[in-house]
């Protein structure tokens, strides 16, 4: 399919119209929210949902374990699990900020479609794969993107054409290059949705102490395939995920909720203060106590 013109710059006029601000913008479209940034930003610590995005304008910078991924305008990441990941905003000014769209994946939607269309199944016995990656947008997804971005100047039309034109979506990313990623996180047979309910699991449960043989036996894998497929999906090992969780978890409550070091560490799991301010520091780069004022400063000065 060839677009007569560059869909990225009707993609990027949309979402600076309906961004005004720096940050995360909801949308009437639940599942669709817009991002603006006007400068440069340090590494940010927080946590992706099963998601794809479209980067519109300038770059950005994302790092999982100890992996990095560069993405720019017309490129998608496609995140296929919840997953803890930092990351920076580069070459924005405030004439050019860095914007963005992102639509949330929807597993029942995804199992719904997959039940309807022929796709092939080969990668559900694969070897996982990670479950996060970067592509080059094609004609046809930034086409279908492109519509449904349009919905917000429609706002009568979203009732009846979102649902249909995020389907298409969805399909999109089912038969493109990373479509493999999305079969194994929906296919229950598979090595990755065990995986993925591991992940479940500990999101729900992360200020818990993490016993591997239980999280196994409960996913059904074996030890030694739980640290396997989970690293090899992740970038990370089961302990080290749950440890960013609460980590990142514990930032929030110190600099959203005011709470003290020793109550937020308490709050998500760490029974030792001590090893709480140890692997706070070895994550952010400072202890607790200079990371939240750092923070408090930044936000006081703009």
């Amino acid at each position: 399919m060839t677009l007569p013109f560059n869909p990225n710059q009707e993609l990027a006029s949309i979402v600076a119209r309906f961004a005004t601000g720096d940050g995360e913008h909801r949308t009437p479209i639940d599942s669709l929210h817009l991002y603006r940034q006007s400068a440069a930003t340090v590494w940010q610590h927080g946590a992706y949902r099963p998601c794809f995005a479209i980067v519109v304008q300038g770059r950005k910078s994302l790092t999982i374990g100890a992996e990095t991924y560069n993405y720019g305008v017309g490129e998608y990441i496609l995140t296929a699990l919840d997953l803890p990941v930092s990351t920076q905003v580069t070459n924005v000014g405030s004439d050019t900020p860095y914007l963005c769209f992102g639509m949330a994946l929807d597993s029942e939607r995804l199992k719904e479609l997959l039940s309807r269309v022929n796709i092939p199944r080969q990668a559900v016995t694969a070897e996982p794969v990670r479950g996060i990656a970067v592509n080059t947008a094609s004609p046809e997804l930034l086409d279908a993107s492109l519509r449904l971005l349009r919905l917000l100047d429609r706002p009568e039309d979203i009732p009846a054409m979102a649902p249909l034109i995020e389907q298409e979506i969805l399909y999109r990313l089912l038969t493109g290059p990373n479509g493999p990623r999305l079969l194994q996180i929906a296919m229950a047979e598979s090595q990755s949705n065990r995986v993925a309910r591991a992940v479940a699991w500990l999101r729900g449960n992360y200020t818990q102490p993490l016993r591997i043989e239980e999280l196994a036996e409960r996913v059904g894998m074996s030890v030694s395939s739980l640290h396997h497929h989970f690293k090899t999906v992740t970038a990370l090992s089961p302990m080290q995920y749950q440890k960013q969780l609460r980590l990142h978890e514990a930032r929030r409550l110190m600099i959203v909720e005011q709470l003290d070091v020793g109550s937020a560490g308490h709050r998500v799991g760490y029974q030792s203060p001590s090893q709480f301010s140890r692997e706070y520091s070895r994550l952010y780069g400072l202890s607790p106590l200079k990371d939240v004022e750092a923070m408090r400063n930044s936000v006081a000065a703009e």
